[in-house]
């Protein structure tokens, strides 16, 4: 009985946790922020490319 206490509140602690950073990601917008910078990231990434014009 003692283990399964145990592992339940291990359980609780782990969804605890996690509600909590998908509370902080939501409340600030990471994700959108994350996004930004990895579309920035790209751009930056192609428009050193050499063009290549012949088509």
């Amino acid at each position: 009985m003692k283990t399964l206490f145990k592992l339940i509140l291990t359980i609780i602690k782990i969804l605890t946790v996690v509600l909590g950073v998908l509370f902080a990601v939501y409340f600030w917008n990471l994700d959108q922020k994350l996004m930004a910078w990895a579309y920035t990231q790209v751009n930056n990434i192609f428009d050193r490319k050499k063009q290549d014009l012949n088509f």
